[in-house]
């Protein structure tokens, strides 16, 4: 039977590359990230129907990220635009099961935030530019 699993091994792998033409490598300091998929439904409610009814149209993919802010400054470079997207990858384990997770391209924003009694954090979001894929899930 499947078991829960903790997510502190989880990894976010962006292209940081300046061209968007490089490998993804992981994003330090994050630890927290999040995929939605998510379906257009088209309302298709008739006369005479005892509920409403909806056909299926295109799927989406978002998502977002948060950590504390790399001094290398890699999480800020991902929100530079590339027409395109730039490659990322989503481990829910990178350690025991490196074989599954989620990747595609994506468009990327980000936020830092900082207040003289925290440590200065980073957050961002993503929308797919490309299908979202699988690997092993």
């Amino acid at each position: 039977m499947a078991a829960p699993i903790a997510g502190r091994r989880g990894r976010v792998y962006i292209d940081t590359s300046v061209d968007g033409t490089g490998s993804a490598k992981p994003i330090a300091n994050l630890n927290s990230w999040d995929l939605n998929r998510t379906t257009d439904k088209i309302e298709t409610t008739s006369f005479g129907d005892t509920s409403k009814t909806y056909v299926v149209s295109l799927g989406d993919a978002q998502g977002s990220f948060s950590g504390f802010w790399d001094t290398d400054g890699d999480q800020y470079k991902v929100s530079t635009a590339i027409d395109g997207g730039r490659k990322f990858y989503c481990y829910v384990n990178n350690v025991d099961n490196a074989t599954q997770y989620f990747f595609g391209k994506a468009h990327f924003d980000v936020s830092v935030s900082q207040t003289v009694s925290g440590a200065v954090e980073v957050s961002g979001s993503w929308a797919a530019a490309t299908s979202l894929q699988t690997n092993g899930i």
